[in-house]
């Protein structure tokens, strides 16, 4: 008898290939919508980190059946680095989602000066099974995510993406009500319990008056210069990360000899301020009454023998 797969064994996996998805995260965003009913009025979408398309799948199941007459309105564009087979009435964009040129080619995709209704996102690294770093660039993905989400979405829309929960998901929170109304985050059944990703559903999108949408890549970016290109107080208000010192000197993660100035010997100096009630002196006091008895019975014994 063969080894059975994890995959196998799953549900959704299974009812997937039953129904024609391409992946059984499909199931995710159906459950989703089936809470929040995110497609309702929606005739102009972006799915973002798009590949293999199974989102896209059920963008275009949804948005074209609830347009029987008027289909010609609707408009999806799925974007991607990499190429996907393709889909019926889903535009492909293979591009980088961190490229203003990419949110350029959705806005006139569109045409009219129209921005897109809904913005979902389902992408995420390849995880390192370390939470602390998945969680870290699966942070960096939703902040690409939602800066171009920022170009391209209309007043009012939504915007959902996939996130790895953690002890900043209440900072997370904070930082998309800036932008939103509602901010909600959803666990789908289809999502395994094992896994620790989760999904932010924001609605009613309403940036700070006065905001101006920039391309902001923090880990290479000047991110005060990029601040200071708009005439927005607003944009200004953006708060950089600065690394203190000459980053050439001494390294806080390294060990280094005590003798730093090999000119002069080393010369131990006890701390300026000691500590008023240690939690080790009575540990150093048990030590140092344990060591003089030893030097006692020593003492005795040598006498003794003598």
């Amino acid at each position: 008898m063969g080894k059975t797969s994890k995959d196998k064994r799953d549900i959704y996996y299974r009812m997937a290939k039953e129904e024609g998805w391409r992946a059984r995260s499909a199931f995710k965003l159906i459950h989703l919508d089936e809470n929040f009913n995110i497609f309702e009025g929606v005739t102009r979408a972006v799915d973002l980190c798009a590949a293999p398309g199974s989102w896209s799948q059920v963008l275009s199941k949804k948005l074209y059946e609830s347009r029987d007459k008027d289909k010609d309105d609707v408009k999806i564009i799925a974007v991607d680095l990499q190429a996907m087979a393709p889909l019926p009435g889903v535009t492909q964009l293979q591009g980088d989602i961190t490229k203003l040129s990419t949110a350029q080619a959705i806005i006139e995709h569109f045409g009219n000066d129209q921005r897109a209704q809904l913005v979902i996102c389902d992408g995420a690294p390849d995880v390192t099974g370390l939470h602390d770093i998945d969680e870290y660039i699966q942070s960096q993905l939703l902040l690409a995510a939602l800066n171009i989400t920022t170009h391209v979405l209309t007043i009012g829309g939504t915007f959902i993406a996939k996130i790895f929960r953690g002890h900043d998901t209440t900072l997370l929170y904070s930082q998309l009500r800036i932008f939103f109304e509602k901010v909600s985050i959803a666990k789908p059944a289809s999502s395994r319990n094992s896994s620790i990703e989760a999904f932010v559903v924001c609605q009613q999108y309403k940036p700070p008056e006065g905001y101006v949408p920039q391309m902001i890549n923090p880990m290479e970016d000047d991110v005060m210069k990029i601040a200071g290109e708009t005439e927005s107080e607003v944009n200004r208000s953006i708060i950089p990360f600065i690394v203190c010192g000459d980053l050439r000197g001494y390294d806080s993660d390294m060990s280094y000899s005590l003798n730093l100035n090999p000119e002069k010997e080393y010369e131990y100096r006890d701390v300026v301020q000691k500590p008023l009630a240690p939690a080790y002196s009575e540990v150093l006091e048990r030590m140092k009454t344990t060591s003089l008895k030893h030097d006692s019975i020593k003492v005795e014994s040598d006498k003794k023998k003598d």
